[in-house]
Formats: structure tokens, C-alpha cells, sequence
């Protein structure tokens, strides 16, 4: 009796080592599965990253921001880069606030409305790109600036486009 025992605790140890491995290995293989694929989707995602920091870089290829030869320039005439930029571009969005036409957008507005410029790119230490508009129509500007001996800052319209309305 006592040897029964024994052989039936002897089976039922041996039926929950092997319960307890094939779970183990189900569960270990659910693992490795999952792990492969969120490996693949991190492989997707630097790509897509790779894209993204391409295309950026392509993007910004014309900005002040990254033109080493345009930042040379201000940095000999002793402009501090940092206050130069953001003075520059206030002194274009200052110019929304006169009364009457806008003294560099060439278009005049629909009625009871004013053409302001919205977003302003420097390109350079010479050009700007600009948007504007009077909340019907809208449009783009191609600026030159130069800052005068007297640091007075001057801005040139060179051209100009006024997208047709629908």
C-alpha cells in the first residue's frame, strides 16, 4: 500500500513537471513572439525616424538658422545672432499694426478687414519668405533686408503672389 503511494505521488509529480514545462515553454514562446514583434516595429519606427530627419533636413536646408556663411556675416558686422533674428522678424510683424494698407503687402483687403503678415522665414542674411493674409484672401512675399550704417533695418519687396480665390 504505502508503494502505491508512492508510485501514484511518483506520477503525479512527473504530470505536474511536465504540465509545468509545456506551459513554460507556451508562455516562453508567447514571449519571444511578442518581443519579435515589437522589434520589428522599432526597426519601422527608426526608419520612419531616418525619413523624418532627412526630409527635416532638407526642409531647413534654406534657414538662417543653419547657414553658417549668413550667421558669419551678422557675427563680423557684431550683431549677436540670438537678439537678431527674433528683433528682425518683430520689426516685420510691427508693420501689421499701422493704420491703412500694409506698407510691404502690395494687395489691398476685402472690406473692414487688413492684410497682415502671418509666418515669417529667413533664409538668409538678405531674404525673407512671408505669408499673409485678410482672413479671405491670402498670399506669400519674397523679401530682401539689409541693416543700414545707421542700424535702421530696411525691407525690400521683390515679389509677391496673391493665391486666386475659389
Amino acid at each position: 500500500m504505502k508503494q502505491r503511494i508512492f508510485i501514484y505521488l511518483f506520477i503525479f509529480s512527473i504530470l505536474l513537471v511536465l504540465f509545468q514545462y509545456v506551459n513554460s515553454k507556451r508562455v516562453f514562446e508567447d514571449l519571444t513572439n511578442r518581443l519579435d514583434k515589437k522589434t520589428e516595429r522599432i526597426g519601422a519606427f527608426k526608419d520612419s525616424l531616418d525619413v523624418i530627419q532627412d526630409m527635416f533636413l532638407e526642409v531647413s536646408h534654406f534657414n538662417l538658422d543653419r547657414n553658417e556663411d549668413a550667421i558669419s556675416y551678422f557675427e563680423d558686422e557684431g550683431y549677436n545672432i540670438d537678439e537678431l533674428i527674433p528683433y528682425i522678424k518683430d520689426e516685420l510683424y510691427k508693420l501689421n499694426e499701422g493704420r491703412g494698407d500694409h506698407p510691404i503687402i502690395p494687395y489691398g483687403s476685402s472690406e473692414g478687414r487688413k492684410m497682415m503678415i502671418n509666418t515669417v522665414k529667413m533664409l538668409n542674411h538678405k531674404w525673407i519668405i512671408a505669408d499673409f493674409t485678410d482672413g479671405e484672401f491670402w498670399g506669400e512675399i519674397f523679401l530682401t533686408y539689409e541693416i543700414t550704417e545707421d542700424k535702421l533695418l530696411k525691407f525690400n519687396l521683390v515679389e509677391s503672389f496673391l493665391y486666386p480665390f475659389d
